[in-house]
């Protein structure tokens, strides 16, 4: 039932942040009597639906058990709480997958207890723990998930020795790459991306469930002005992240002018060894923007300083039948030093999905909960 009730919870993946993804399945007997999501921030929660969902289907819940991916709430924000509709509707028991780790909300479990209601706490499904492993991570690490993603040859090459990388996954593999942009919160790229392919950074497939903003990595605020990035930065939002002393120094005072007067916002982030602290860049960006998940969409550089800083949360391959077989052609990731396996960063297989000929592993870091971004 907790697996059910977490592909629930994803229908809201994109919708709800910066509340966490939440589903609900109401059963007895092993017959599912309601179900429902909490769809969008400041909408129903996932509890209330189902319950709502069992009536006008015609089943009373009274007596059941409520299977939830994350402890019911049991405080009055947007919504009341649901420990309130859960024991005036009579459920029996409730299991759920995930513990609250915001101090305004939890004590949910204590609540229902209090209350005569049988809680129990259960980690057997993953994927019920896994779609509020990105709320969970930011109450708990105050910076955004990270998505990293990248298509790459089977022989590990992002791009050709001159740089040509389009294209090297298929038609669908790209679709679904702009699905997801279409979820997060924002793209973050860095300035080897920005000066070599001129990105748009853009949801330009399907029906995206947000806008996400774009965010460029330039610690020395180097970027010219006739980027795409900087020339349609009114029309979508666009943050450049560079070193707070460039943030207000008189040095940079006409840049910063200019990439304001077309639309782009600085924000001062900071400094770390040959640029930005990327774990502080990455607070900022949840502090001073809202951000909540972050795609990354960069270069060998970029992907390697991520890496390097133990931020990617969530890694997606996308592996296509191609080989060039050229010792020069750009790999994934590079500015590491690993002169031994032990030094190598290890990821756990969360999911192998087909696309076409194309094969997309997701990956997460080993020991930890993966957001499930299908």
């Amino acid at each position: 039932m907790l697996d059910t009730a977490a592909r629930l919870a994803l229908l809201g993946m994109g919708r709800v942040e910066p509340n966490p993804m939440v589903g609900c399945v109401i059963a007895r007997d092993g017959e599912v009597l309601g179900f429902g999501a909490h769809r969008e921030f400041g909408a129903s929660h996932a509890e209330r639906r189902a319950l709502e969902n069992a009536r006008t289907r015609g089943h009373d819940p009274r007596g059941a058990t409520a299977y939830v991916t994350f402890e019911p709430c049991s405080h009055t924000g947007k919504q009341p709480p649901c420990t309130e509709a859960l024991t005036q509707a009579g459920i029996a028991e409730v299991v759920y997958a995930a513990a609250d780790p915001n101090h305004l909300a939890q004590g949910g479990a204590s609540a229902l207890q209090q209350a005569g209601v049988h809680v129990r706490h259960s980690d057997a499904s993953p994927l019920a723990m896994a779609v509020s492993a990105p709320f969970r991570h930011r109450i708990e690490q105050g910076r955004p998930w990270v998505i990293a993603k990248w298509a790459q040859t089977l022989d590990g090459r992002i791009a050709t020795r001159a740089g040509d990388s389009q294209w090297i996954s298929n038609a669908g593999s790209r679709r679904r790459v702009h699905a997801l942009r279409g979820r997060v919160d924002a793209i973050l790229t860095g300035m080897g991306t920005v000066m070599a392919d001129d990105p748009a950074l853009t949801v330009r497939h399907g029906h995206p469930r947000k806008r996400p903003i774009r965010v460029v990595l330039d610690a020395d605020l180097d970027i010219p002005l006739d980027r795409q990035l900087v020339r349609t930065a009114k029309d979508t939002p666009t943050v450049i992240c560079c070193e707070s002393k460039l943030a207000t120094a008189a040095i940079s005072e006409t840049k910063r002018a200019e990439l304001a007067k077309a639309g782009c916002r600085i924000l001062g982030c900071p400094a770390g060894p040959g640029g930005l602290d990327l774990q502080g860049t990455l607070k900022m960006l949840h502090e001073q923007a809202g951000v909540c998940t972050v795609m990354v969409e960069g270069g060998a550089g970029l992907l390697g300083s991520l890496f390097e800083a133990d931020v990617v949360d969530t890694a997606i391959a996308y592996i296509a039948p191609l080989l060039l077989g050229d010792e020069l052609a750009r790999a994934v990731a590079v500015g590491r030093v690993a002169t031994a396996l032990s030094a190598g960063v290890r990821l756990r297989l969360g999911r192998v999905r087909r696309v076409g000929e194309d094969v997309e592993l997701t990956y997460c870091r080993a020991g930890s909960a993966d957001q499930n971004a299908s």
